[in-house]
């Protein structure tokens, strides 16, 4: 079904209207907008129109993603790699003709060493394993005990006296995508964050999480985690959804025991940057749109979907509107953000930065989701008169996007890296796309360019260019 309508949308850009897609059942969202908002509509309809055209007929997007995967990779904060892309997009957004400066962060320097776990009774057989963000290394040698295996945190208080010196494994199964539901991501991962000084606190010597998907072709997640600096720090990793089952099937049946060793390390803290393109307004230039991703990624895979995909749809919007000529009233700021996914030290780092125009930001959008098919936005506000006006214009503006699938506007996150402006009452909006298989390689050596549909990259451009040149264009915020 993907490839018919991608083949579709390819044949008549601006005619084709995608059907309702599976996800959504009710797209009344859609219905009659008020009298401001159809006017915001009816104001750039046309010009919607042409930025749609535009965007979808080009492969810019995917030409940088892969420039960005295939020459440089993964990004881990404080990695060669890192400083290697940012280098690369500065780079890439000044010749595109963008005002460009990087910003000094100071990011966190997690390094992954060598890394290895065994079941060594009642059978033996290795485990596929995946140091965790930030655990600590074990001793030399490894470490070793027996395996105490809990479900949830219930599970773990109640097997809190067999926990000294052992291994906790946390099998706790990650619920496949659902309409209702979403990805369940956040149910789930809150182990993988707080599982290891949960586990400190009774006296485990490791613990090992269940990978945080869905679905696994036996592929170890990584992903951060966090100290309780109250508790004991133990080292922790990820295992597969496999061997989480087998070593709960095994321990239904006896003791069992592991062995384990992660030569990791965390070095002092190293100098990083955002970067930052502008296209600058005409009228109201220190008034501001920013639209952003994360430049970092985890040391596995290329960090294709994650964010890659994000960074480049950015970059490829501002592009394409300098290329049509569509200079808006206010600036449209392109932010590349450093260290999400072990710190959000570039997130914290710009709001604070930037924290005397934050009044002037009269918009953030962030996509950090996968570059998969725009299907709608979620928007959110500190205020609540303001979150209501904003949901109002944004669902008129994503009416003019029906052609690429976008169906859907909801309360909801913005994005990990805009949120610390939030507080000072920027609104936020996030890119919402059709992410049901972005958990099967999330953090993982399967994260690849081969991942990224090109059509559905350069629909999601299409998305971020209308909804941002019309926020930074329209006669008021969309707040408002």
């Amino acid at each position: 079904m993907k490839l018919a309508l991608v083949l579709l949308a390819a044949c008549a850009p601006v005619a084709y209207e995608a059907p309702p897609p599976p996800w959504v059942s009710d797209t009344s969202s859609f219905g009659p907008p008020s009298a401001q908002a159809s006017t915001l509509a009816d104001r750039y309809r046309e010009v919607a129109q042409k930025i749609v055209a535009a965007g979808r007929a080009s492969r810019g997007a995917y030409d940088k993603l892969s420039q960005l995967t295939d020459t440089i990779g993964h990004r881990l904060s404080g990695e060669p790699s890192l400083d290697k892309a940012i280098a690369w997009a500065a780079q890439t957004m000044k010749d595109e003709g963008l005002e460009v400066h990087t910003e000094k962060v100071m990011v966190p320097h997690w390094q992954r060493g060598a890394e290895d776990a065994d079941i060594t009774a009642p059978i033996t057989r290795p485990l596929h394993v995946i140091g965790l963000g930030g655990t600590v290394g074990t001793p030399k040698g490894g470490v070793a005990g027996p395996v105490v295996v809990v479900h949830d945190w219930k599970d773990l208080e109640a097997k809190k006296a067999q926990v000294k010196g052992a291994i906790v494994v946390y099998n706790v199964a990650m619920p496949a995508w659902t309409v209702e539901g979403g990805s369940h991501y956040g149910d789930t991962v809150q182990y993988r964050w707080g599982g290891a000084s949960a586990a400190a606190k009774y006296g485990a010597v490791a613990a090992l999480v269940r990978s945080v998907t869905a679905h696994s072709l036996r592929t170890p997640h990584t992903g951060a985690m966090g100290y309780d600096n109250d508790d004991p720090k133990i080292p922790t990793a990820a295992i597969t959804v496999e061997d989480a089952d087998l070593l709960d099937r095994l321990a239904s049946r006896g003791q069992v025991t592991v062995h384990v060793r992660l030569d990791d390390q965390t070095l002092p803290d190293v100098e990083s940057a955002n970067v930052i393109g502008e296209l600058r307004g005409r009228e109201k230039p220190d008034e501001v749109v920013v639209i952003g991703g994360h430049l970092d990624s985890w040391d596995v895979g290329q960090g294709a979907h994650d964010d890659g995909a994000g960074c480049v749809t950015m970059m490829e919007a501002a592009r394409l509107l300098k290329q049509l000529g569509l200079v808006p009233r206010r600036t449209i700021r392109v932010v590349l953000f450093t260290n999400e996914e072990n710190g959000l030290r570039g997130g914290e780092g710009y709001a604070d930065s930037h924290k005397d125009e934050l009044a002037r930001t009269v918009l953030a959008i962030e996509s950090d989701s996968g570059g998969f098919a725009p299907r709608g936005f979620d928007t959110g506000a500190k205020d609540p008169d303001a979150a209501k006006h904003l949901r109002a214009h944004v669902t008129d503006v994503a009416s003019l996007l029906r052609q690429l699938g976008v169906r859907k506007v909801a309360d909801g996150h913005g994005g990990s890296d805009i949120g610390p402006m939030e507080p000072a009452g920027v609104p936020q909006v996030g890119l919402d796309v059709d992410n049901r298989t972005y958990f099967d390689i999330h953090h993982t050596e399967a994260d690849t360019l081969d991942k990224v549909d090109p059509q559905q990259l350069a629909d999601d451009v299409a998305a971020v260019a209308v909804l941002a040149y019309i926020a930074a264009d329209a006669p008021d915020r969309l707040d408002k």
